[in-house]
């Protein structure tokens, strides 16, 4: 972990380049099932085809969209860093959040690898503080990277004087 000065700045730190091909998957694979159905039911309801297609190439459009965009900027905005003194982390796709927590807070780290995110070689760190916004979230980790930042806020916390209350 590097010192540096704490503050509302942007985290230094991007997360893996991986995690932009993982939420392109998990999108197109959330679009899949309203494409399916759409489908099935322009199939089965001859009787207004247009409004189908219509129905479906806007769908398609949105998705294409989503698919596109989403990652990418999710890329650009997740931030995080850790220092001696704090973790910071930056989220949000609309609605963009940035957080900022005590090393001297921190209660529990975890690390969770989803079935997709072990194959993309992906994990996701949780800071759990005492803080009532609940606990800090970095997605989107290169595995080994999760694991040394678990490593460090644990030691880091351990280490620390403070109650973490």
């Amino acid at each position: 972990m590097q010192s540096t000065e704490a503050g509302l700045r942007p985290p230094r730190h991007l997360v893996s380049r991986k995690a932009i091909g993982y939420w392109t998957l998990r999108a197109l694979a959330g679009w899949l099932i309203p494409l399916a159905a759409q489908v099935i039911w322009m199939l089965q309801d001859e009787g207004r085809l247009s409004w189908h297609v219509a129905g479906l190439v806007l769908t398609m459009v949105l998705a294409a969209a989503h698919v596109v965009i989403m990652p990418q900027w999710r890329f650009r905005v997740h931030r995080w860093e850790a220092t001696p003194e704090a973790v910071y982390t930056q989220s949000g796709w609309f609605n963009q959040e940035r957080r900022i927590a005590p090393v001297s807070r921190v209660q529990t780290v975890d690390s969770q690898r989803g079935p997709l995110e072990q194959l993309f070689g992906l994990a996701n760190v949780t800071v759990t503080t005492a803080s009532a916004a609940g606990p800090l979230k970095i997605h989107g980790l290169d595995h080994q990277t999760a694991r040394r930042l678990v490593d460090e806020l644990t030691e880091g916390a351990h280490g620390d004087p403070g109650d973490a209350t």
